[in-house]
């Protein structure tokens, strides 16, 4: 298995991956465009796990900075991390948050920080495991339209 930089080739697999992880489907068109305009971001790292048996991604890592002024300077939040079914357990996660923070150390930076949704119970424990801590709430509130 590699951990690479994410690319436009990847778009198919991680569109199916954030489809899985929402349950649901999205404009594909509409995804692409935005994929294609994160992963060129300046601010933004997107890894993918690759099977290099078979030159299949199996999970993948999507992060943004931002300058926050409450920390005066560089914040990374991760905004998406999945795994494929049949490679869970397997410690991708592990390796992916790893070879983030690995990236990160090139940068400035001065705290990584990952939200989830409340149901996600498994993923928060995961996180909990490799060294995040639950210290804020986050609220939501839709647009109204």
């Amino acid at each position: 298995m590699e951990i690479r930089q994410a690319t436009a080739k990847d778009v198919e697999a991680i569109y199916a991956f954030i489809c899985d992880l929402e349950e649901t489907t999205f404009d594909f068109e509409i995804f692409t465009q935005l994929y294609l305009q994160n992963i060129a971001g300046e601010n933004n790292i997107y890894l993918v796990a690759e099977e290099t048996t078979r030159s299949k991604v199996i999970g993948f890592i999507s992060t943004h900075g931002q300058i926050l002024l409450h920390h005066l300077g560089m914040v990374y939040e991760i905004q998406e991390m999945f795994v494929d079914q049949e490679f869970r357990s397997h410690g991708i996660g592990q390796q992916l948050i790893e070879a983030l923070e690995l990236r990160l150390r090139d940068r400035e930076c001065h705290c990584l920080e990952v939200t989830s949704n409340a149901k996600r119970t498994a993923a928060h424990e995961f996180y909990i495991r490799n060294g995040f801590i639950q210290s804020h709430v986050k609220l939501t509130k839709e647009r109204q339209v």
